[in-house]
């Protein structure tokens, strides 16, 4: 019954979801750096890829190289410094992590030289999150869902007459939890970590859509469930080129750190269908046959096991007293049957008149006692 009923044993159930996800972010930002000065970021600047797909990041710091060209400079000093097991010229070009080593040893620097993209990139990273703001930007989560063996479908979208409500609503577990609509500051809270904290060196959340539906009931009760949670992650670079008035080519260098953003999905789906619910109830009085059986054979088999146990408690004389007592009985009994015993020589005169009506006379029997 408890299968039945609660783990819905009449249901078929599905759990191959088709599913698609959109996603569209929406804010801009202004920053103000002493190397590159004033820089405008709308979602097409900190939203990589920003085609709205399904795992995309927000840059929410970043290290910025400007105006390099391809040339030869030294290699920076934590790179391997000139030592006596550094490989001769004549051995051509050796790999280097940021260029190309031409083998030339400059001693001002007590490096090597490389041929790359100079200047070298620079590595002081920001203490504080440049794009700070970005607390306040918003995600639209756009998912549809199919489960085809129902040949049914859905999206998280809030089924409203109001077309005014995606504008102005924003989800919240309580209030709204069906707003497809996401703050990124809320986000983080929810997956257990402060913004403002997480957007210096970056982070990486995972958003689980969880779809439950039972297509028994009306499809309005079939809506998503929301669950965040939280990781590490790492910084990667992006460069941006131009070309001068003399056509050469040259470039910006960004080190980002970000939020990377998973979206996944799950679910599944139960609808009526008689065969498992035969099955179910089938299995049911199957189960109820097997107790009732062992019920069967315990009632049977427990007096005999009580007078068991009641004999293996007994004295051992009981017995013997027993059989001794019912051989007493025996006894008497038979001389009851027998009739009484006539003692030998005691001088007394016995007769036995027998019934004559009927019967033949008998001599008279007379016992005297000798002289």
């Amino acid at each position: 019954m408890w299968v039945f009923v609660m783990k819905k044993g009449y249901q078929e159930r599905e759990e191959a979801i088709q599913t698609s996800v959109i996603t569209k972010l929406k804010g801009v930002t202004l920053t103000n750096s002493s190397e590159t000065g004033l820089h405008l970021w709308s979602a097409e600047d900190y939203t990589i890829p920003p085609n709205g797909e399904q795992v995309f990041f927000i840059v929410t710091n970043y290290i910025e190289t400007p105006n390099q060209r391809l040339g030869f400079c030294a290699e920076v000093s934590l790179q391997r410094k000139i030592n006596s097991l550094q490989a001769p010229p004549s051995q051509g070009s050796l790999p280097s992590l940021t260029g190309i080593k031409t083998g030339l040893c400059l001693n001002s620097t007590g490096t090597c030289e490389i041929h790359a993209w100079c200047p070298l990139e620079y590595s002081k990273r920001p203490t504080e999150p440049l794009l700070s703001k970005a607390e306040n930007f918003t995600i639209y989560i756009k998912n549809f869902i199919r489960f085809p063996k129902f040949e049914f479908s859905k999206s998280n979208v809030f089924e409203t007459t109001d077309d005014s409500y995606l504008k102005r609503c924003s989800y919240d577990r309580e209030n709204h939890p069906y707003c497809p609509i996401f703050r990124l500051g809320d986000v983080i809270s929810w997956a257990g970590h402060d913004f403002q904290s997480m957007a210096v060196k970056g982070g990486s959340v995972g958003i689980l859509i969880e779809w439950n539906c039972d297509l028994d009931k009306d499809s309005s009760q079939c809506n998503p469930q929301y669950s965040f949670t939280l990781s590490s992650s790492f910084p990667y670079r992006y460069a941006r080129y131009y070309k001068d008035q003399n056509g050469e080519t040259y470039r910006t260098l960004y080190k980002v750190y970000g939020i990377r953003f998973d979206i996944m999905i799950n679910g599944q789906a139960g609808k009526f269908n008689i065969i498992p619910t035969i099955i179910a109830i089938g299995s049911g009085v199957a189960l109820l046959g097997i107790v009732s059986n062992l019920l069967t054979f315990y009632v049977d088999m427990r007096p005999a096991v009580e007078k068991g146990a009641a004999n293996s408690f007994k004295k051992p004389e009981e017995p013997e007293a027993t059989e001794e007592s019912s051989a007493a009985e025996q006894g008497q009994s038979s001389v009851e049957r027998r009739g009484p015993t006539i003692p030998r020589n005691t001088g007394q005169r016995y007769s036995a008149i027998l019934n004559t009506q009927g019967a033949e006379p008998r001599h008279h029997i007379t016992f005297s006692p000798h002289s």
